[in-house]
């Protein structure tokens, strides 16, 4: 990535509040560039496989400090690995029950929490998401998704 690039990543860092270490920008510019849905293995391994000499636990701990401060997301996906991606504009998934795809679907709303539950809770709403399930156009072997 080119310079200027790692500079604007670099402030983002600051202005979420982190200290910009070269790990940090590693990471995040990585999955910037990577974009999609990806494990912390997934993303250890990459790096790895590239040259870069990252433990496997201060990946976790990097990815954990990015989702912290707002700069990544959780893909929720349902059970099995946690799944992050960068977080520039909130939205929700579509995964697919066949070849396990996620897809970003966008958010109506588009910040967060875009639903109000009904009735009360026994705490604050921060964030809601929706999960949408199906066969995606690929596995269903249609050109036409099923709500289209």
């Amino acid at each position: 990535m080119d310079s200027s690039k790692s500079k604007e990543l670099e402030e983002r860092l600051r202005e979420a509040g982190l200290r910009v270490t070269a790990t940090r920008v590693e990471v995040y510019e990585f999955l910037r560039e990577l974009g999609g849905h990806h494990s912390v293995d997934d993303i250890f391994k990459a790096l790895t496989e590239r040259g870069h000499k990252i433990p496997r636990m201060t990946v976790y701990n990097v990815v954990t400090d990015l989702e912290g401060v707002g700069l990544l997301m959780c893909a929720d996906a349902g059970p099995g690995r946690a799944l992050y991606e960068v977080a520039d504009v909130w939205h929700h998934h579509y995964v697919c029950r066949v070849c396990g795809t996620i897809f970003d679907v966008p958010c109506l709303v588009g910040e967060k929490p875009c639903l109000t539950p009904p009735g009360t809770l026994p705490g604050s709403v921060d964030e809601a998401q929706v999960i949408f399930r199906g066969v995606c156009r690929d596995c269903s072997g249609s050109e036409k998704g099923v709500n289209e």
